[in-house]
């Protein structure tokens, strides 16, 4: 027969539990038993110190459902309620654990059944308590215990999936942010990327740089919308594609179309789409074709000249937009020593102050590049100077990744 609980008793109860309670705070503890009141006779447990655990009662799991809410913070069920089966005999415990993912779970059994305790906890359950042995001071501790094992349990998850998140993270990001193939080439070569404070989430910059047979220097760099694995392991196909297609001779507007079809038949969704600028340099370094598909056009700093924004007026849309869009190749002179400096969106949309909600913009960056070419940065020193700077503009971190290129040509060799 069931003991009943004496009502005063000195309970050490927990005084954390998981489902958001602080510390020194009260638990709640829902009982499933055909007859509750045979099992627990009192309404809560109160330890010396003054703190309860609360008891509910239930029935059924019909009624258990109604009364597991979200301040409930364990749940004893007793493994012989109607509705096991000789084939299932944990099949109520197994209904509790899936109406209650997130609860410390109890199993009650009858002192000789072990095994099946035992199997109570390998299927779910925190720990199991043997009717005949059940007293206040032994309930208390075991629901104690439940709740910091369960709140463990559950930390240890998130850790785990963290770190898996974490390594899925650098995989995307090597594969959207290469190592360039520019050997043979006189230009230099800088990046930085900067993931934004929304980073639980992996965004979709991406860029790359290669050099083809004949001699010619390719760079690109884009962005997919959305933040996430869907939109970077994109970012990754495109940027994949993209360097397929460019050994493979594509360039320009056939390049774009092709990299189109490859974001329509690999997106998610419709409205899933990319932007993208390309820039082809010739052999001699003087000269370059541009495209652009919805980015923002490259900066230039000539040597002796303060730092501007390229002129393109005639750029397509966005990758993904328009089915039959076409995006107009624009030869440029870039002279013979000059820095090119490719970038997402992510540099230009931060605010110009921590007190002011007006965006930087393209001629902000501009004038912020100026001053720094004026200080005398370049290369690597130049783009840390530039995250950083934006950053500090903003207030804080980013709220958009962004993924900076730049090619740099001394004239030298002219």
């Amino acid at each position: 027969m069931p003991v009943p609980v004496p009502r005063q008793r000195n309970v050490p109860v927990a005084e954390t539990a998981p489902g958001g309670t602080t510390s020194g705070g009260d638990l709640t503890l829902l009982i499933i038993e055909d007859d509750p009141a045979g099992t627990i006779s009192v309404p809560e447990l109160r330890d010396a110190a003054g703190t309860r655990v609360r008891i509910r009662t239930a029935r059924n799991l019909t009624e258990a459902e109604r009364l597991l809410t979200d301040d409930v913070h364990c749940v004893l069920v007793d493994l012989a309620l109607p509705g096991r089966t000789p084939e299932d005999e944990l099949g109520p415990l197994k209904h509790v654990l899936r109406l209650a993912p997130r609860h410390a779970v109890l199993a009650l059994t009858a002192s000789g059944d072990s095994e099946l305790a035992a199997e109570a906890v390998r299927v779910g359950a925190q720990d199991h308590l043997v009717r005949e042995e059940l007293d206040g001071r032994l309930l208390s501790r075991a629901v104690r215990y439940a709740v910091e094992r369960k709140r463990a349990d559950t930390a240890q998850v998130k850790l785990a999936e963290s770190r898996l998140r974490a390594q899925e993270n650098a995989r995307l990001e090597r594969g959207l942010l290469p190592t360039p193939l520019l050997e043979g080439s006189d230009l230099r070569f800088a990046a930085r990327y900067r993931p934004g404070r929304s980073r639980a989430l992996l965004g979709g910059d991406f860029y790359d740089t290669v050099r083809t047979p004949d001699g010619t220097v390719h760079a690109m760099i884009g962005d997919v919308c959305g933040h996430g694995p869907d939109e970077a392991a994109l970012g990754v196909e495109l940027r994949i594609a993209w360097r397929a297609l460019t050994f493979a001779g594509l360039c320009g507007d056939e390049l774009l179309s092709t990299l189109q079809q490859v974001l329509e038949h690999e997106r998610e969704s419709d409205e899933i789409f990319a932007t993208l600028c390309t820039v082809d340099i010739a052999p001699d370094g003087r000269r370059a074709g541009l495209c652009l598909a919805g980015h923002p056009s490259p900066l230039i700093a000539r040597h002796g000249r303060a730092a501007q924004l390229l002129p393109y007026d005639d750029g397509g849309p966005a990758l993904g937009l328009l089915p039959r869009a076409r995006w107009p190749r624009r030869q440029v002179e870039l002279g013979g020593a000059w820095s090119l400096m490719m970038y997402t969106d992510g540099l230009i949309e931060g605010r110009q102050g921590p007190d002011t909600k007006q965006r930087l913009g393209q001629d902000g960056m501009v004038e912020m590049i100026n001053r720094q070419l004026a200080a005398g940065l370049d290369g690597e020193s130049l783009l840390e100077a530039a995250v950083g700077e934006v950053r500090e503009l903003n207030g804080g971190e980013l709220t958009d990744d962004v993924a900076v290129l730049l090619l740099s040509r001394n004239g030298s060799r002219s």
